[in-house]
């Protein structure tokens, strides 16, 4: 069916009751149509590390107006301020409730640096209030939410871009293009690679958070945890209530483009995660070692963190196996060769900061309202996300198993196996670890049903697809 125009859209919106001035929880949406002239007013929610890259790419653009920064905690106010003046001559008004910016009729787009907890909440409430939406990733703290802000993007007609700014990068534009294309070969299998240091949390003991914190606002959608220093502000990643482990943070970026490589039918029937935290004892939940083997059909993904490496070990990356050969570090190793042809313009993974161009494209897409010029679109991003969540799942959902006992769900899979085999190789000889008498966790194998975006015969699972919110931050059933 062909899109319906906004002014279609308004229409119906209109007959429906709708009509421009929607309010909800006490906000307006503005409908605001930007003129050639008019500079895009933003909002920057989350400032503190990542929402600073955010800070510089907008206040680079004469055509954007950082207007309002949004965090919990008022001490970020002063300097991220003077960095917006420095940056653009312009005084953005500072606040911790985000709920406040909806209120702001002339406010076009909002753009959520928050931890995972709060994206899918933030991003409903905007799209209800008529403000497009740039989301980092993962757009989601569940498979549940991730489907709620596409809803909600098409609903109210916004334009939601998803924080997986590889995909603004022309290397890797090219490069996915042609492995889809079948140039290499058929694609059989991407592996994905998130090897990056991560050191121990330790164990902090509950305190008073500090009186420029608004502790209940950071919290928010999560059930309540004690304020810890080992919590707020970064390694909440590693914490199930808030985060969603290397899986879901690096994790995403690069399942992001396998995706992008494979064929359009491509979508997760089965799964099965293991791993475990190793090397410290620490507050952290989430796995340091991660491995998750997924079937998408006629192709298969192997995704792997390691988080007991080097600074030299460093490896942030995906590569292709297809019947003809292997795509890896900018070369194709055709079968057989031990040296590999050079790819000219080809990426060679990294942590490139692509955030320019990605948020360039966002910006001229509030402008021209056209969602299929975003390099991210929400439903894209959504459906990388729900990988990393999938793989969650399946880990929670597992059983301690003895190292010494190899993983039966990986079946006759031979490359998973060395993996496998690999894994405990790292965990023995890279990082000290003595496995004898110890455990891995090995996830609970998973059937899932994309279309749905439910489990098949397994309501353990299903229940995890969403969570119980804390009132009043709950991600509404319907938006």
């Amino acid at each position: 069916m062909p899109r319906p125009t906004r002014r279609a859209f308004l229409k119906r919106a209109a007959a429906g009751g709708l009509a421009a001035a929607f309010a909800i929880s006490g906000t307006k949406a503005s409908g605001r149509v930007l003129g050639a002239n008019d500079r895009v007013r933003i909002a920057v929610a989350g400032i503190n590390g990542r929402g600073q890259a955010h800070i510089t790419a907008y206040g680079e653009m004469p055509d954007v107006e950082i207007a309002w920064l949004v965090d919990p905690d008022s001490r970020l106010f002063a300097s991220r301020t003077a960095a917006v003046k420095k940056l653009a001559g312009n005084t953005p008004q500072c606040v911790q409730d985000f709920r406040r910016v909806l209120d702001d009729k002339t406010l076009d787009a909002v753009s959520i640096v928050t931890p995972d907890h709060w994206h899918a909440l933030l991003a409903v409430w905007a799209c209800q209030a008529g403000k497009d939406v740039h989301v980092e990733k993962p757009c989601s703290h569940n498979i549940a939410e991730g489907r709620k802000i596409v809803e909600a993007a098409r609903r109210y007609d916004r334009i939601v871009q998803h924080g997986t700014q590889r995909r603004s990068d022309p290397k890797w534009i090219m490069l996915t293009s042609a492995v889809r294309s079948g140039k290499y070969g058929r694609l059989l299998r991407a592996y994905v690679y998130t090897y990056r240091p991560r050191e121990s949390i330790g164990v902090r003991t509950p305190e008073q958070p500090p009186a420029e914190l608004d502790y209940n606002l950071w919290i928010g959608p999560a059930p309540t945890h004690p304020y810890r220093t080992n919590l707020v502000h970064y390694e909440w990643h590693w914490i199930w209530d808030f985060g969603s482990g290397e899986i879901g943070n690096l994790g995403t970026h690069q399942m992001d483009l396998a995706r992008w490589a494979m064929p359009a039918d491509a979508a997760p029937r089965s799964i099965v995660s293991l791993g475990g935290r190793y090397g410290y004892q620490d507050q952290g939940q989430t796995p340091n070692t991660q491995l998750t083997a997924y079937d998408l059909g006629n192709v298969k993904l192997l995704c792997e963190q390691r988080g007991l490496v080097g600074r030299k070990a460093v490896k942030v990356t995906v590569e292709f196996y297809t019947d003809q050969g292997v795509v890896k570090e900018g070369k194709f190793f055709p079968k057989g060769a031990e040296e590999g042809e050079p790819i000219e313009g080809a990426p060679v993974g990294g942590f490139a900061d692509l955030g320019r161009l990605h948020f360039r494209n966002f910006i001229d897409c509030v402008r021209s309202r056209n969602r299929n010029e975003l390099n991210g679109e929400i439903l894209e991003g959504h459906r990388s996300a729900m990988l990393a969540h999938l793989g969650n799942i399946s880990f929670r959902l597992g059983k301690e198993v003895p190292f010494d006992q190899p993983p039966a769900a990986f079946g006759g899979d031979k490359l998973a196996a060395e993996a496998f085999d690999d894994m405990k190789r790292h965990l023995a000889d890279d990082a000290g670890q003595k496995l004898a008498g110890t455990a891995y966790r090995l996830g609970r194998t998973l059937r899932f049903d994309a279309e749905t975006e439910k489990f098949i015969g397994d309501p353990d699972a299903d229940q995890m697809l969403t969570r119980p919110y804390r009132g009043p931050f709950a991600v509404p059933e319907q938006v």
